[in-house]
């Protein structure tokens, strides 16, 4: 189930501000390993330009793709000081904020997806933000954390992304879940919140087989386990961290868990 769309949107203001926290206190030259073509001036100016962009197409109630260089102030500010950033990521974060409280979650907006609502665009750049912090909080050398609904909310979002994919014809994924099947569903990856109560449902199940991928959250027996912590299994889920590292632990078949993040590498 999807957070509150309210809550996105203080998500947006709210992961910008710890996002705006790590700019102010590097470099921006600083190399952002896990998004190794940016520093993490260009990391900010990616977050912010986004932000602009999406709540110009909120605001037009665009009904095609926006060029990015038509919105205002997308290209990030005359200096790349920490200063000059860390006022510019506010700004666009509460300039999204104010266009989609402004349109409310059912107005009709272009998206890349299926969803066609500005809904999309709460949750999209509310986990964009997040995932970009982590980003550059691994830049910075500063600790990453993230509210356990929030992560476990990323992860659902970013499995509906790839069912997307895999509905247009994605060839990596289609590839991975023809190969060697294990049975009628094929094998199947769980991945484990270790620091979440039972009841917080923190555990995925993603079968693949040869008509594809199908998902749900569940506890059960799979070819390969992920565990660790909510946060760190979202780190390894959108390869921000290497599923051999010793925050997490994986079970079983470790190459399939290799295959599924090689094929997902495109987002």
């Amino acid at each position: 189930m999807r957070l509150p769309y309210d809550r996105y949107c203080t998500e947006v203001v709210a992961q910008t501000g710890l996002l705006r926290r790590t700019v102010r206190g590097a470099d921006p030259g600083t190399r952002v390993p896990t998004c190794p073509d940016w520093n993490l001036g260009e990391l900010a100016v990616h977050v912010g330009g986004a932000h602009r962009w999406a709540a110009e197409l909120v605001r037009t109630r665009a009904t095609e793709e926006l060029a990015e260089e038509t919105v205002p102030g997308s290209a990030g500010p005359g200096t790349r000081t920490p200063a000059a950033l860390d006022a510019w990521l506010a700004e666009g974060a509460d300039l999204l904020a104010a266009e989609l409280r402004a349109a409310g979650a059912d107005t009709a907006v272009w998206t890349w997806a299926d969803e066609q609502r500005a809904a999309f665009w709460a949750r999209r750049m509310a986990h964009e933000t997040v995932v970009h912090r982590a980003d550059a909080d691994g830049a910075a050398g500063v600790d990453f954390a993230v509210a356990a609904d929030l992560a476990a909310d990323a992860i659902d979002e970013w499995l509906e992304i790839l069912e997307f994919a895999q509905r247009g014809g994605d060839a990596d994924l289609a590839a991975l879940c023809a190969a060697d099947p294990a049975g009628p569903a094929g094998p199947a990856i769980h991945l484990h919140a270790t620091d979440t109560a039972p009841e917080a449902g923190a555990e995925w199940l993603i079968e693949l087989g040869a008509q594809g991928f199908g998902w749900r959250r569940a506890h059960a027996k799979a070819a390969v386990a992920l565990r660790g912590p909510l946060a760190d299994v979202l780190l390894v889920f959108y390869r921000r961290l290497p599923p051999d590292s010793d925050r997490v632990e994986v079970l079983g078949e470790a190459g399939l868990l290799d295959r599924w993040l090689a094929a997902t590498a495109w987002g």
